[in-house]
């Protein structure tokens, strides 16, 4: 009989250290466009525009760090990362209080954060594969993890709400600082070693192709990644329109708007808890198709729901909770395809194209929400991109994927074998 990961010395650090950096990312994910809102008085375009600065690093850069982690070893970059997070965070306060914070100097901070949460989220996709070698502890392990993410889900946009009504939002950002310092603590305090890098001299140019590659020859993670692109664009596009529609339409203080989110998240932690279970008793592609629908059809309640009446918040609870519900079970699903299917030696390139895919439609659905606000306004925006996620529904019981009763084996193949394939 297996022994529990939570027995894992090495894994509990890494999982602690990255719940308590997540409970702090969503601190910041408050306090960044509040900062903008309520003290350098944005816009609902500059939001969208503070959107797209924050994840548009994950577009140009995610292919390249991926080809870098794939020739380093990754737990001295995620160190550096959150060095670079930590620097920034406390910068921004600082700035604030000596009255030098402007909403362009608030936006290139935000993208340098950017460009660092690039640089650890492709790490650690691939560190974790070597501090679980065992491929079919794959699911567990990201389990844990993404049910670490729906509590700071739940737990983090709620503590955002009460720390910000009794400090400026500059100011909550030092706890997002302090969350960093406790993950590079525990990174530093790993003993697991990672496997040796192999020696290379090949251009980064062919390893970027070779990462593309294998993704669009692979059909399951092509479609994962057409899809991912889709969900990812929706679901920052409709976050980002009813934070401003909430902040500058409904005058919502950030209590309430940090309990509409901590009460909606629930449903993602939820999820994140009952996807093992439901994938050791269900079909993984039945599942898949179940509740990638939940989350791409659960929105259309938000922009219906109106006004700030109490029937009105239920409504936006219930569709951001049906939402991250779906979300919390088929990323689990979504990941372990991801990692089951792939040779570790590709594991940094695949991982940073989904970066680039998924969290580049987060960058135009960042764009697309300040375009939408700014020209419909807000709610007629939610309902536009609540209407158009629709439209995916119809394609997901023909993707591969829908068709798995279980996880695949890993394809083994070589760097000859890939190159034929482009």
């Amino acid at each position: 009989m297996r022994a529990s990961l939570w027995r894992d010395r090495d894994f509990v650090r890494f999982w602690f250290g990255e719940t308590i950096s997540l409970l702090g990312a969503q601190i910041s994910a408050l306090a960044i466009p509040l900062t903008a809102i309520d003290v350098l008085g944005a816009t609902e375009g500059d939001v969208g525009l503070l959107r797209f600065a924050q994840l548009a690093p994950f577009l140009f850069l995610a292919l390249v760090f991926g080809v870098w982690v794939d020739r380093v070893h990754r737990r001295p970059v995620m160190i550096g990362a959150n060095l670079a997070r930590l620097a920034c965070l406390l910068a921004l306060p600082l700035l604030h209080w000596a009255g030098l914070l402007t909403l362009p100097l608030l936006i290139a901070t935000a993208c340098l954060i950017g460009v660092a949460t690039v640089a650890f989220d492709v790490s650690w996709m691939s560190f974790v594969p070597s501090l679980v070698p065992e491929k079919n502890r794959f699911p567990e392990a990201t389990a844990r993890i993404n049910a670490s993410s729906s509590a700071a889900d739940v737990a983090g946009p709620g503590a955002a709400g009460f720390l910000l009504s009794v400090v400026s939002a500059p100011t909550a950002l030092l706890a997002d600082a302090a969350s960093y310092l406790v993950s590079i603590a525990c990174l530093a305090g790993i003993r697991t070693q990672e496997p040796p890098v192999p020696p290379t001299r090949r251009r980064v140019g062919q390893e970027l192709r070779e990462g593309l590659a294998w993704v669009w020859a692979n059909p399951i993670l092509r479609w994962l990644a057409v899809v991912g692109f889709c969900v990812n664009l929706s679901m920052t596009a409709m976050w980002t329109m009813f934070l401003t529609f909430g902040a500058i339409d409904l005058d919502l203080s950030p209590g309430v708007l940090g309990l509409v989110f901590s009460a909606a998240s629930c449903g993602g932690f939820v999820g994140a808890l009952l996807a093992g279970p439901l994938t050791r008793r269900f079909a993984i592609g039945r599942l898949y198709v179940v509740f990638q629908t939940a989350l791409l059809s659960a929105p259309i309640l938000i922009p219906l729901a109106g006004g700030s009446s109490p029937a009105g918040m239920v409504a936006v609870v219930a569709g951001f909770s049906i939402s991250y519900f779906g979300l919390g079970v088929a990323n689990v699903i979504i990941v372990s395809l991801r990692q089951s299917v792939t040779p570790l030696w590709l594991m940094g390139r695949m991982t940073s194209v989904f970066r680039t895919l998924l969290f580049g439609g987060g960058a135009i659905g960042g764009l697309v929400a300040g375009a939408l606000s700014a020209g419909l306004g807000s709610h007629a925006g939610l309902l536009v991109v609540a209407t158009a996620s629709l439209l995916v529904v119809p394609i997901l019981p023909f993707t591969p994927a829908a068709r798995l009763a279980a996880y695949p084996a890993v394809e083994e193949v070589t760097v000859d074998e890939l190159a034929a394939r482009r």
